[in-house]
């Protein structure tokens, strides 16, 4: 195991950070195993105490450890990176391998308001499908979901039976909606009570409020506000030079 180097530049406690951070992607330290207790670490590493605190805390703030009051700190498990690119949540739980799930908690035909006919631009008054699900992996909540759909383009999606079933699968099978583009807007915020609960977050948790316009051939065919818990979601984005004039 890697030692603490006393005359490096770089802080004790971001030395410790480090060893355990490689314990942990090596598997050495597996999810849901309990981490050594701060006097072990600090006897182990020769570290005071503060120093070991202040590692395992900008750990726990990064997500890779949770504390569970009384019975120590253990290893949670890894975030999932946010897609961002148009694909159903089914879809994109199942290609890393977990087991997409949903529960309806509200579905209704609503009259647009004017916020939301210019989002879908219909004229105000249109109907619109509201679908609101609780989107689940591997039985865990990650997300609440409302997505709004004009009845003119799915006029009995209500009907249908969203459970275990990819929104976006059905749009294209039963009404030929398919989705080629879209714009996404993604904000951080607190959740409010409901959601919280729903996700299983403490009051006042951490959320990406994400706002999606999703298109087919040029028509807008949903616009979607979405609630994603922050503790289980990491962005990851490529960053291009951009081009120089000459």
């Amino acid at each position: 195991m890697a030692q603490i180097d006393p005359d490096s530049p770089v802080p004790k406690y971001f030395q410790l950070r480090e060893i355990l951070l490689d314990l942990i992607e090596n598997n050495e330290l597996p999810i849901g195993a309990a981490i050594p207790s701060e006097r072990e670490l600090s006897q182990r590493f020769d570290l005071s105490r503060m120093t070991v605190r202040q590692a395992v805390d900008h750990l726990v703030s990064e997500g890779r450890l949770h504390r569970v009051p009384g019975k120590g700190t253990f290893v949670a498990r890894p975030k999932i990176e946010l897609a961002l690119q148009l694909t159903s949540f089914t879809d994109d739980m199942r290609a890393r391998g977990m087991e997409p799930g949903s529960r309806d908690l509200d579905r209704r035909v609503v009259r647009a308001s004017a916020h939301l006919a210019r989002q879908l631009g219909i004229p105000p008054g249109d109907a619109v499908h509201f679908i609101e699900r609780l989107r689940t992996a591997d039985g865990e909540p990650l997300s609440i979901e409302r997505a709004h759909i004009p009845v003119v383009l799915a006029p009995d999606l209500d009907a249908y039976d969203l459970t275990g079933r990819s929104l976006y699968a059905l749009l294209e099978s039963r009404y030929g909606l398919v989705l080629d583009a879209g714009e996404l807007t993604i904000d951080g915020g607190v959740a409010d009570p409901g959601d919280a609960d729903l996700l299983k977050l403490p009051r006042g948790g951490a959320v990406l409020l994400l706002q999606r316009r999703s298109f087919a051939a040029g028509v807008c065919a949903e616009f979607g506000v979405s609630t994603y818990r922050a503790d289980r979601y990491q962005l990851r984005t490529l960053l291009e030079i951009p081009t120089r004039r000459v």
